[in-house]
């Protein structure tokens, strides 16, 4: 009899699988009004993100943001008309070309929702009158409101990915610490009661089309194709 496979086992929210709510208690995100200026009172430590978080103190009360490189306590940040200076949160139309910055907003007053990761940032590329073209990581440009807000610097915990793992216990717990699932394992590899593509006989998984409303579990295979079977 077949049983339960992982994304199942997963929904349902046993102890195995569910979040641990206490590593994700910092929400980074920059409030709507800022104005004068900031404190940096504290730098703590997040299981849930790969850099340091920082606790600004401001007139509106406090709020979290991931922490730059070089960063002390105690430091003072600008808001809004700032100076050039790491640390402070300026619209990308105030800011020039060839800075480096970080935690930038997708749309003006979210908060910041790209480049947040360790050792991380972008640079301001082009400037136009009704858009700011930004050199994402990935090097690839993307174009934002001149009216969005970053953060000028380089998120600090650089150098995080050259420390070798050596141990696969290590990274099941780096992994487990941020709620994800390690080691992934190949459907076509597990036992036939496991998956339905188990067991791969001949190693030629099925070809099966799941269902747009399927559950976690039957949701399988092709996942809303655009297209299936042999190109001509």
């Amino acid at each position: 009899m077949g049983k339960r496979i992982i994304q199942q086992a997963r929904g349902k929210g046993s102890s195995t699988y569910r979040v641990n709510k206490i590593v994700f208690k910092y929400r980074i995100k920059i409030p709507k009004n800022l104005d004068g200026e900031g404190t940096i009172l504290k730098l703590v430590d997040s299981g849930a993100h790969t850099c340091p978080i920082a606790k600004v103190k401001s007139a509106g009360g406090n709020f979290y943001i991931p922490a730059f490189k070089n960063m002390v306590e105690g430091e003072k940040i600008q808001f809004e008309n700032g100076e050039i200076k790491d640390g402070n949160i300026l619209r990308l139309k105030n800011i020039p070309v060839k800075t480096k910055v970080y935690c930038i907003e997708s749309r003006p007053g979210d908060g910041g929702k790209y480049i947040k990761s360790g050792g991380n940032h972008a640079t301001i590329s082009r400037v136009s009158e009704n858009e700011i073209i930004v050199l994402m990581p990935s090097k690839k440009e993307k174009k934002f409101n001149p009216n969005v807000r970053a953060i000028i610097g380089v998120i600090a915990g650089d150098g995080r990915t050259q420390k070798p793992i050596v141990k696969a216990g290590k990274m099941y717990h780096i992994k487990k610490t941020k709620s994800k699932l390690w080691p992934r394992t190949s459907a076509i590899k597990v036992n036939a009661v496991d998956h339905p593509f188990g067991s791969g006989r001949g190693k030629n998984p099925k070809s099966k089309i799941a269902k747009r409303n399927a559950p976690p579990g039957a949701r399988v295979g092709l996942i809303r194709p655009r297209r299936t079977g042999h190109k001509r």
